[in-house]
């Protein structure tokens, strides 16, 4: 079975994102900042992620959701590795603006997405974070007994016709993420959740190793 990698593309990055950057709002309310707060000093405290993921997709179409399986390694917020096992094997690897994907046959996808990703990197890192999420994103938070839950509906028109919701879940114990949930504009729905087995681990070059467009 082969996924439209291209209409997709964004919900990797976003996932890789959503590992290693800090969520904030231009909300004031106290959940918001013990959130922000948290997630700084996770920022700070873990260069490296390394786990295994499950993808929960669903779909009006589909007779029953299909269920991935995989590992993933993260490194700053430039370079990201995602292999799924089964139900069919697929590589995903970001290594700063350079994209590859390979699915069913051993072809290998090439993307220069810097400009996307600068993009979102906006929305979450630097010093004016929190005045591009709020301008980008309505968010609602809440928390629950194991984690705090953010809910982004994209504002933005770049963003509205690219998916429809996004919902985080933190650890509350140390922010660093449990769940990522896409709802797409495709009528496709996503949920990763990921088990975090080791952070802070030096990684070899190939983890990331990416081709490039020439």
């Amino acid at each position: 079975m082969k996924i439209c990698v291209l209409t997709r593309r964004h919900m990797f990055w976003l996932f890789a994102l959503f590992l290693t950057t800090s969520l904030a709002s231009g909300q004031s309310d106290d959940l918001l900042t013990r959130i922000w707060t948290g997630e700084q000093q996770a920022q700070a405290k873990f260069t490296t992620a390394c786990g295994t993921v499950t993808e929960v997709r669903t779909s009006r179409l589909m007779v029953k959701p299909l269920i991935l399986h995989g590992k993933f390694c993260a490194e700053g917020t430039n370079r990201f590795m995602l292999e799924y096992f089964e139900p069919n094997p697929m590589r995903i690897r970001l290594n700063e603006s350079y994209f590859n994907v390979t699915a069913d046959g051993g072809k290998t996808q090439v993307m220069n997405i810097g400009g996307d990703i600068r993009r979102v990197q906006s929305s979450f890192i630097g010093p004016k974070s929190m005045e591009n999420l709020k301008k980008d994103y309505n968010i609602t938070t809440q928390e629950n007994n194991l984690d705090f839950e953010m809910k982004l509906i994209p504002r933005s028109e770049y963003l509205r016709h690219r998916f429809n919701y996004l919902v985080v879940k933190l650890n509350k114990k140390d922010f660093l993420p449990r769940s990522l949930g896409v709802d797409g504009k495709s009528g496709v729905n996503s949920v990763f959740t990921f088990d975090i087995t080791s952070v802070n681990i030096k990684l070899p070059e190939e983890t990331f190793e990416v081709l490039k467009t020439k």
